[in-house]
């Protein structure tokens, strides 16, 4: 073989080992494919059994002062979140929380209610009243439009659907924060290995903190030659 052409295949032979034969765009084709995945997932994430990104599901008051994604924090695409005046447990709620608990993986419920909250300053009759004198016959209400079958017999439970706190035997928001999570954990629609916590959200402060929880009021004692808590 003439000397030129060995010399060639030599030098061609390194160059192989030097820059490996793959296409120059794959690592560019990979990434891109991993993009297009991960949009596909995102998109059809219910129908793929992909849950939201904290398998959490947030019931809380519809106060605007509620900043409940820093709160939490919370990102995007990271609960599902319900808000209604008060942050009250209804038959929407359970329902919602039915259907994300049982088939789009949530595995936690968090209910924070909050400080200086509208629905401890009224009672069901009295807003009742309001849309009874303006010609509101109860009994005639289609509570659920796209369910008329389900509706109220009369003015009574026409105030207590407005489940005002102190129509709930509650006085105090921490009450109410202990009753929506034995509402929710009581109910055969949710399993029973979902996790459900509450907690007060106050506004004055933006902070959270657990019911009937005072730190201030915390107080203590000197005991053989030490502080401690009392």
């Amino acid at each position: 073989m003439p000397l030129n052409i060995i010399i060639l295949s030599y030098y061609c032979n390194r160059l192989i080992h030097k820059y490996p034969s793959t296409p120059v765009n794959s690592m560019h084709a990979e990434r891109l494919e991993a993009q297009i995945k991960q949009l596909e997932d995102y998109a059809l994430r219910r129908v793929r059994g992909i849950p939201n990104n904290r398998s959490l599901f947030v019931l809380t008051c519809m106060d605007e002062r509620i900043r409940i994604e820093s709160a939490l924090g919370l990102e995007p695409d990271d609960a599902h979140i319900f808000r209604n005046a008060g942050g009250v447990v209804t038959d929407d709620v359970i329902r919602s929380a039915a259907l994300t608990t049982n088939f789009f993986g949530t595995r936690e419920i968090i209910v924070v209610n909050h400080t200086d909250c509208g629905m401890l300053r009224f009672k069901g009759a009295e807003v009742a009243d309001y849309f009874l004198r303006r010609g509101i016959k109860p009994a005639e209400l289609a509570i659920d439009p796209l369910l008329p079958a389900l509706g109220l017999k009369g003015e009574k439970e026409f105030a207590n659907w407005f489940k005002f706190f102190t129509d709930l035997g509650v006085e105090y928001i921490d009450d109410i924060v202990i009753k929506n999570v034995e509402a929710l954990r009581n109910s055969p629609l949710i399993p029973r290995d979902v996790a459900i916590t509450g907690y007060v959200y106050e506004v004055e402060t933006h902070r959270l903190r657990k019911p009937h929880q005072r730190i201030w009021e915390a107080t203590s004692k000197f005991e053989k030659g030490k502080v401690v808590e009392r």
